[in-house]
């Protein structure tokens, strides 16, 4: 049994993209390690000529894929955009796994991001010691992407400071990165190129200089276009979590996952789904990530203090702490839908009821 808690993309899928592989006559991209059309597959799921069955990664758009990967394809950068949960980072991850047959290759974006983190550090030691020197110097996840030929990610681009931000455009635009230290540069390999992400809603971030964004090609992730699809990836992840978790539950009920997406998509859209009541939207997301989080916490009450079977009462605590993230507006929000909504609902009684002991 696997201590690992979460397997890189490449790891967990290995079976699906050796697969893939040994199916693909198509025309590989140079360093690639699967054609455009096989990346698409692995992303989007289907069935292959010889029976075998590719799980789906992400469910949605199959255009957007494509251009994301047409784009990989070009000497010009992914950006993909969009509000928290909507799978930037999972399509980031499976897009680099398919492509160059490693994800690890990655930034994560912080206010704290320096130029180094992105270029190139060094070993300080060695470098007092012997100045500098290429033993002396630490590459960068960038560096080691230009070297192979990789796809390397940077994640929460926005996040990083605007100033380091520029330290990209000249790599991009170059494809070298320069080190004047030693005289000398790296120049990107075929194959090389940067998905990077961004949170279009957060608070605090840096916006992309129009020189950086000119680099990108931008892809916008949408939230879940119906309920039914949004109610199917909440599923799919959620019973993959309990599984990879080894929660002792049963998988949840497309009937209890309904009304938790129901009730996010209500209070997104601020109006109910049959259009006739208008609602308050709370301050939160309320992200199809977050409707994952709220199902997998039940789940794990279910397993370990329920009888595996997820209910109203294991949903409930996850409900009121996805929804109220400003505890005084935020409340008067939940409150009046729980008694304007989710009250008047036969079927959702036990849930009203749930809610309502957790107040």
């Amino acid at each position: 049994m696997s201590l690992i808690l979460r397997a890189h993309a490449e790891q967990q899928f290995a079976e699906e993209l050796a697969e893939l592989a040994k199916a693909d006559t198509r025309p590989r991209p140079p360093n690639w390690r699967l054609s455009p059309w096989a990346v698409t597959t692995y992303i989007l799921g289907g069935q292959l000529e010889n029976g075998f069955t590719v799980t789906p990664k992400y469910i949605g758009s199959r255009r957007l894929i494509e251009v994301a990967v047409a784009t990989l394809a070009t000497d010009r950068a992914l950006l993909l955009l969009g509000v928290p949960g909507t799978a930037k980072s999972w399509v980031s991850e499976h897009l680099a796994a398919a492509i160059s047959g490693d994800s690890t290759l990655l930034i994560q974006g912080t206010a704290g991001t320096t130029e180094e983190t992105l270029r190139y550090g060094w070993n300080y030691a060695r470098l007092l010691a012997e100045g500098p020197s290429e033993k002396a110097l630490v590459p960068s996840p960038i560096m080691i992407a230009m070297q192979t030929g990789k796809i390397v990610r940077v994640e929460e681009l926005t996040r990083i400071p605007s100033e380091v931000q520029d330290t990209l455009i000249s790599i991009l635009s170059e494809k070298t990165l320069p080190i004047p230290e030693l005289g000398k540069e790296v120049q990107a390999v075929k194959g090389f190129n940067i998905i990077a992400t961004a949170n279009s809603r957060d608070k605090g971030v840096n916006e992309l200089s129009s020189a950086l964004r000119r680099r990108f090609n931008t892809v916008v992730m949408p939230l879940p276009a119906t309920l039914e699809e949004e109610v199917e990836i909440v599923r799919y992840r959620s019973e993959a979590l309990g599984r990879a978790l080894e929660l002792p539950a049963e998988p949840p009920t497309l009937e209890e996952i309904r009304r938790i997406v129901t009730i996010f998509r209500e209070l997104r859209a601020g109006m109910t789904t049959d259009g006739k009541s208008k609602l308050k939207s709370p301050s939160g997301t309320l992200s199809t990530a977050e409707a994952i989080s709220v199902v997998t916490n039940g789940l794990a009450l279910a397993a370990h203090f329920g009888n595996g079977e997820l209910r109203a009462s294991d949903v409930a605590a996850g409900l009121i702490g996805a929804v109220i993230t400003d505890p005084v507006q935020d409340r008067i929000v939940w409150q009046e839908y729980l008694e304007t909504v989710a009250k008047e609902r036969k079927d959702w009684k036990d849930l009203y009821r749930a809610c309502k002991e957790m107040e």
